[in-house]
């Protein structure tokens, strides 16, 4: 099929794509990556670009303004490449970019060389390199060379069984005659049984290093592990936007792209960022990931590791919600493309069910809950809000779609926590102040920022409990309305030299309660179906990269967490990243990941008869039972 070339201006970037290809994908490809929301449905509008030059196909216009088309406004989701294509990406949707600006806050890979030794009590890494004494072989003792081997790794190194593959076995006549007893093994471990990755004779002096990733549905977060004798050092930390978010912020949307298109298609995007960002970890000697990197630890939500692994997801989206698997085996990293050394293995975190994964399950070992004699409450809030209930004698989990709206995808001016987006809003004298990522010029506002705002309307009384703009509001906030793409708007921040606007209108208020009343009516529901109440829940701890920056004062506000003592109030951060890496590094540890996801019940809140109903109560703010928060 033929192929044509896309210039993508102002941001230099040029690709070649195959005819037929959307333009949205052809940015993709070239490393830009937006922050759309609709799975190319033409919904969202966060993709319209201008086509300077070339010839487009396809239903490209739909839903744009006279203007707009007059200027040769395209939606790129649904324009199809016919030639060569000259294409200006607007500053507007530039704001929903990655490659927005060279300092951007979240740019393509952002490493961080932050050395820190990581510690466990039985250090037990995935990866062992190990010295071997192996008897020669004698007419009384003429076992083969690989049980003879096989012999000294189950006696020595706790492994109830080895396995193999064909091309090391191949080497081992060689190996062995030049010496028996100065040998180096350097095997991958799962459930007590190593795979031998390499023999080399003399002492390997080389440092090895293990990857530990967590697979976000927004952002892919990487740790480099080196691994040393005793104990392990974390040298360097990346990040980049999921490039999946270009068929859309929700896993639902994304499954269905893949039930059209094909897994492959999602995979590939999912294996191409995680070497991005082992490229990024090792920059300085690119090489060395190649030769040195010989594990990946992954943890995610379920759906984005069957897109890693290239297993089919659709009958996660579909009753009863069945995944292929929840604990998948280790898988050759050379098989899936990840570029490590070519022996190197990739694991998975094990999740719990289809809509609870391993991103959670490493929570629940991070923040130690499986172990507190406290009744304790985890909340990971992301484009899935996910919810933990229990201590040490049982753990109950579920998930509460609340889209992206909390993390500003679904809002007009939402953009990720980027470089210029209000992070922080607050009120000082009655006046309204916000605060901005790196102090830049506000463009567009992120998801504590939203947060914060919609509890600082209520408080002012701008808008009333159900988000409604108030008639009531005093004349001071009234100057602040406008009438913007034919809806009701609150301005927060105007730049009338860069005709820019950062503002909510009353669909994205709307937004943001549905989603909080999505979380909320969930951790209800876990509390009431154990006979329990807010007040018996000891700690609260929320995780993920949002929980880290959320202000607690305004989500008991809006009600989107109960209201408790703020010591009971904990934020844990990348509690995936974290639990993944201490399982990375102790057997222990593995052997209680894996009770810990044999032991926690998924509670399907779809099949509560009361969950409609609690999610309706929690569609005021903070709640229509203000007693819950008082």
């Amino acid at each position: 099929m033929a192929e044509h070339t896309v210039q993508f201006s102002p941001l230099n970037k040029k690709i070649a794509v195959k005819k037929g290809a959307t333009v949205l994908e052809a940015a993709q490809k070239a490393g830009i990556v937006f922050n759309n929301l609709c799975g190319q449905q033409g919904i969202c509008g966060r993709c319209k670009m201008m086509l300077i030059q070339g010839n487009v196909s396809g239903n490209f216009q739909i839903g744009l303004d006279v203007e707009e088309i007059q200027n040769n406004t395209i939606l790129a989701c649904l324009a199809c490449v016919e030639s060569d294509l000259h294409i200006e990406i607007p500053e507007k949707t530039l704001t929903f970019c990655r490659e927005h600006t060279p300092q951007s806050g979240l740019q393509p890979a952002q490493a961080q060389a932050d050395e820190t030794e990581l510690s466990v009590q039985d250090y037990f890494p995935l990866i062992k390199t190990v010295r071997l004494e192996v008897p020669k072989p004698t007419l009384v003792n003429n076992l083969s060379d690989q049980q003879r081997i096989e012999d000294v790794l189950t006696k020595e190194h706790r492994l109830s069984k080895v396995s193999w593959d064909l091309e090391i076995l191949k080497m081992l006549p060689g190996i062995l005659d030049e010496g028996h007893d100065n040998l180096t093994c350097v095997y991958a471990e799962h459930d007590d049984t190593g795979k031998i990755l390499s023999i080399e004779k003399g002492i390997e002096k080389i440092i090895k290093y293990l990857i530990v990733v967590d697979i976000g549905t927004t952002t892919l977060k990487a740790q480099a592990l080196r691994l040393e004798q005793g104990c392990a050092a974390v040298v360097g930390s990346a990040a980049c936007l999921n490039s999946q978010a270009v068929y859309g912020r929700d896993v639902t949307t994304r499954i269905i792209t893949a039930e059209k298109k094909g897994t492959s298609v999602l995979q590939e995007l999912i294996i191409r960022d995680i070497n991005t960002l082992i490229g990024k970890l090792f920059e300085k000697s690119a090489k060395a990931a190649c030769t040195r990197v010989l594990a990946l630890m992954c943890a995610g939500n379920t759906v984005m590791t069957h897109f890693l692994l290239g297993l089919p997801a659709a009958q996660i989206r579909r009753s009863p919600y069945v995944a292929v698997t929840v604990d998948p085996p280790p898988v050759s990293a050379s098989e899936l493309g990840i570029e490590i050394h070519p022996q190197g293995l990739v694991y998975c975190v094990p999740g719990i069910s289809g809509w609870v994964g391993g991103d959670i399950s490493a929570g629940i070992l991070a923040t130690g809950i499986y172990k507190s004699d406290d009744l304790c409450l985890l909340v990971d809030i992301g484009t899935n809000g996910e919810i933990v209930l229990g201590n040490k004698d049982w753990l109950v989990s579920c998930s509460a779609s609340a889209g992206p709206a909390l993390e500003g995808a679904s809002e007009t001016c939402g953009m990720q926590a980027m470089d210029g987006a209000i992070e922080k809003v607050w009120t000082e004298n009655g006046e309204i102040r916000f605060k901005t990522i790196a102090g830049r010029p506000a463009v567009g506002i992120c998801g504590s920022g939203i947060i914060d705002l919609l509890s600082v309307l209520l408080e002012l009384g701008i808008i009333d409990r159900s988000g409604r703009f108030s008639a009531r509001m005093k004349p001071e906030y009234r100057k602040r309305m406008q009438d913007i793409q034919g809806r009701k708007s609150f301005v927060l921040h105007e730049s009338r030299a860069a005709k820019t606007a950062v503002f909510i209108t009353e669909p994205d208020i709307e937004n943001i309660i549905s989603a909080k009343a999505a979380i909320f009516a969930a951790v209800k529901i876990l509390v009431q179906r154990f006979d329990l109440t807010f007040a018996d829940i000891k700690h609260l701890f929320l995780a993920g990269s949002f929980g880290n920056y959320l202000d607690t004062g305004s989500a008991v506000n809006i009600g989107l967490i109960p209201a408790l003592p703020p010591s009971a109030i904990h934020f844990v951060g990348n509690t995936s990243l974290q639990g993944a890496g201490l399982a990375a590094l102790s057997r222990e540890v593995r052997k209680t990941l894996k009770h810990i996801t044999n032991s926690t019940t998924y509670f399907d809140l779809m099949g509560e008869n009361d969950y409609v109903e609690e999610y309706k109560k929690a569609l005021f703010l903070p709640h229509t039972d203000l007693e819950l928060f008082a």
